[in-house]
Formats: C-alpha cells, structure tokens, sequence
C-alpha cells in the first residue's frame, strides 16, 4: 500500500497513524473556522493523530436553491489561509469546476471531489495535476452509484494524467432505496487493493438525502447518533483515514447540521478511533 505524504506539513496517509481529516462542512465565518480548527488541532496533537483541517468554500450540490452554499471561491480561500496562518495546518476542500483547480491549490493541500462529480473527467484530471504541482493530494469522494472497484477507473484517470500516484479514495455509502445510504465495510479492502489510501466518510455517510423533516425535503436529513458506529466500523476495517464534520452548535449549523457531531465529542471520539485503528493494524 502506497504511503502519501505531504512535506510541507511532515504528514501521511497509508502508514502507522490514522489520519484524520474534520472539520465544518461549510465555512460560514472566519471566526468560526479558526475556532473549529483550533480546537481539532489541540486534540489530534494530544492524541498524536496527523490532522487535515477541512471546510469547503461552497456546497454546489444542494437540495434547493434556498440552501446556504457558503462564502465562495475568493473569500474562501482568503479564510482558509487566515487559518493556516494563524494554525499552521494543511487544508482540504472540495472543487466543483476543472476552472477551479489551479488557484484552490495556491492554498488548499487536499484538493477533494465530491461525490456526484467524480466521473467527471476533466474535473478529476484538471485536480489531479494542480495537486502535483502543489505536492497535494486529490481526496475523491466515490460515488453514490458506484461500486468500490469502479473506482479503478477515476484512479487510472488521475495516474495517466500526471504519471504519479496522488489519490486518496474516500468511501461515504452507496445508495439503498429512497432516502437512505449503506456502507458496505468489504468495499474498503477492495478499494484499498487499487493501490490507493482509503478514508471514511463517516458524516456523510449517515445522510439521507432530500429527507429532512424540518424543510419539507428541501434538505438532506442525518443520523447524527450513527457516525461514530460507521467510523469505528471502517477504522476496524482497515482504513487509512477518517472524515468528519463538527460544529459547536450542530442544530444551528447552515449546511448538513443533522449529519454533523458535536465540537466537544471530538476527543473521545478520536481517542476511540486510535484505539481501535491500533488494533486493527497489530
């Protein structure tokens, strides 16, 4: 299994620590980022966890054109370098357009595709070489409709484009039925056969999306209580990394509250999942 890193921060993915990526899902002010950020970066220090603050700058994909997206692309971006600045951590968040690529990665390490975008050719090449060029990695959301080999092609994709190896595939459920997503943990291994660093997406993975009961389906309801139970269940399947998504006030979040955890869950809930990434990897 290949091990990624990235030098500017002396951090891996795919060796002996669990990486952790978590943050917002979206940013909503800078106050708040630098709060979040500060204080995930206080716990995964004390825990000894490679830490990867993450908030995307827009959310494309909403249920309704009433959903907050976020800051976008500039003040963005001009928010997450006042975190690293101030914090001194690597940034993941997600692009949506090939256009986006190259000025993302003047600041973000952890260029991400979403999802229902990681089919997207250009899109997946356009990341691809702006992360080589950044020495970042492409963290790639597998679909929703996809089975954990199919990504083989999205890897060979981003292979051939840039002749080296920087994806990190990241697992978030498939669809079953209406309005509700499953995780099948055999995918992992599977996946993980692709030569590539495996994540969790535990957050999203407890969606289901257009279902909502606060906004009639307008957005995407959540089972908060069950992102510690997929996570733990990956990390004991042998993943690379965990996703996840906080909030001080998860109720009042602007985007996915229902999905999100809590701030203050996030040491014990890490300190579970190293104990538990310990074992699986004896």
């Amino acid at each position: 299994m290949p091990t990624l890193q990235l030098p500017r921060h002396n951090l891996t993915i795919g060796g002996a620590d669990l990486c952790v990526i978590a943050g917002l899902n979206v940013l909503e002010d800078e106050g708040l980022a630098l709060e979040v950020a500060g204080h995930l970066k206080s716990v995964t220090e004390a825990l000894g966890l490679p830490f990867v603050f993450k908030a995307s700058f827009d959310k494309a994909n909403r249920s309704s054109l009433d959903s907050y997206r976020g800051p976008g692309l500039d003040p963005g971006l001009k928010i997450l370098t006042a975190v690293k600045a101030k914090h001194d951590l690597p940034i993941a968040s997600d692009i949506h357009e090939p256009g986006q690529a190259e000025r993302a990665s003047e600041v973000i390490d952890v260029l991400q595709i979403p999802a229902f975008l990681c089919r997207q050719t250009d899109l997946i090449v356009s990341a691809a070489k702006a992360a080589k060029a950044s020495d970042g990695w492409l963290h790639v959301k597998k679909g929703q409709f996809l089975a954990p080999l199919d990504c083989g092609n999205i890897v060979a994709k981003a292979r051939d484009a840039i002749g080296e190896d920087r994806v990190v595939l990241c697992e978030r459920g498939v669809s079953f039925g209406y309005n509700n997503l499953v995780v099948d943990m055999l995918g992992i291994e599977q996946m993980r056969g692709l030569g590539c660093p495996v994540t969790v997406d535990a957050t999203h993975s407890v969606q289901l999306p257009g279902a909502d009961p606060r906004t009639g389906g307008k957005s995407t309801g959540g089972r908060r209580n069950g992102v510690a139970t997929i996570a733990c269940a990956a990390v004991a399947a042998g993943v690379d990394g965990v996703f996840l998504e906080f909030h001080p006030h998860p109720d009042k979040a602007l985007c996915d509250g229902p999905s999100c955890l809590p701030l203050s869950s996030a040491e014990a809930l890490l300190a579970k999942l190293k104990a538990f990434h310990r074992v699986a990897r004896q």
